[in-house]
């Protein structure tokens, strides 16, 4: 069959996006699913920065490339030998398939599998080769899910079956941006009642680690970013928002902060977050600077001040196991998740949209193919 696709064909085109149109719309063939893999149908796709860090060429993947990895579908034929998914399922998307048989899925930790991680370098689904190609020519998978489309074929470990009922849109976050944010609080960071939480930056991720904070009854939670809308819509959930020039004076007031959680992507903002950390604090990272930058920290406090600092990829999820629980949250009014969606817009306007992210004017956009 054929799917309507977002493709990239080269990096670095300069903004702003809906004039140079670093994406264009194409027809591409799309193949049957493999054994073990699902046909979907994108109901809703969220734009996130790692999208745009492929356009602006801050994270180098091989090209062209049909773009998008945050998404809410609907199963329209599983391939042979899945057992667990049938036609008409409303799926959540994650982009890591974790192969399941390796040592670290054994010890669960799928967020670091290595093959998985290997098949979204390449940027094929995790059984090999590619589903997409035009005229012809392969074209790659973003992440193993390549959500900017109208239909996908994903490995089916890539999708976590949910309810109907639950908006796209909003069942459409809980792939990355909830996974990430909320997972580098409670997973990676392990915050306990009580304690005091820093999130630098308020994208998707960093909102959704806002609510994962307040969720986990962390008090106060300081959010930073320079954007002034989205320090009021911090505060409108609980937060103590203050912009970056701000940040220091009010953390130090506090005594430093038991956790501080990056999402922004520069080195800077993350040595920031790692100051601001009293003794024995734990600073998580989720950003994904460009690989050029490099990270100047004061060595010796990691042993004389007791403090960790640690990475967290898919805010160390599992996701057949946290997304049933983070939506359980959000019914029960505790992760308003709804909260972080800032537009819909049709599949059309995806260019557009990466100029609002990169603006900084948007928490999260979901295109509707």
């Amino acid at each position: 069959m054929q799917t309507i696709a977002a493709v990239l064909d080269a990096n670095g085109a300069t903004a702003p996006y809906a004039a140079s149109r670093p994406l264009r719309l194409a027809a591409l063939d799309l193949a049957p699913p493999g054994p073990g893999e699902l046909l979907i149908r994108i109901d809703a796709a969220g734009v996130c920065h790692s999208d745009l860090s492929v356009v602006n060429g801050d994270r180098l993947r091989p090209l062209p490339m049909a773009l998008g990895h945050e998404a809410a579908a609907t199963v329209v034929e599983p391939g042979a030998s899945v057992t667990d998914f049938a036609a008409g399922d409303r799926v959540v998307l994650a982009f890591l398939p974790a192969c399941g048989h390796c040592a670290r899925c054994a010890a669960g930790e799928g967020y670091l599998c290595p093959t998985a991680a290997a098949a979204n370098g390449r940027g094929e689904l995790i059984a090999g080769g590619s589903r997409l190609s035009d005229g012809g020519r392969q074209v790659h998978h973003h992440l193993g899910v390549s959500a900017f489309a109208g239909h996908a074929v994903v490995d089916a470990r890539s999708a976590v079956r949910v309810d109907s009922d639950i908006p796209p849109a909003v069942a459409a976050l809980f792939g990355c941006a909830v996974l990430t944010g909320v997972g580098a609080v409670v997973n990676a960071a392990a915050v306990r009642p009580g304690e005091s939480v820093a999130v630098y930056g308020l994208g998707g991720v960093g909102l959704a680690a806002v609510l994962g904070a307040l969720a986990s009854g962390a008090q106060p939670v300081v959010a930073i970013d320079p954007v002034a809308a989205k320090r009021d819509l911090a505060s409108e959930l609980g937060a103590v928002a203050v912009g970056p020039d701000d940040a220091a004076e009010r953390i130090a007031a506090l005594g430093g902060v038991d956790v501080a959680v990056e999402t922004v992507g520069r080195a800077r903002a993350l040595a920031e977050a790692y100051r601001v950390t009293r003794r024995g604090g734990r600073t998580v990272t989720v950003g994904l600077p460009n690989p050029a930058e490099m990270l100047t920290i004061p060595a010796i406090s990691l042993v004389a001040d007791g403090k960790t600092l640690a990475g967290s990829y898919l805010g160390n999820s599992i996701p057949r196991r946290d997304i049933p629980r983070y939506i359980a949250l959000w019914r029960a009014g505790r992760l308003p998740v709804e909260r972080l969606l800032t537009a819909t817009r049709p599949l059309a306007e995806v260019n557009a949209a990466l100029d609002d992210l990169a603006a900084g004017t948007a928490v999260r956009q979901v295109l509707i193919p």
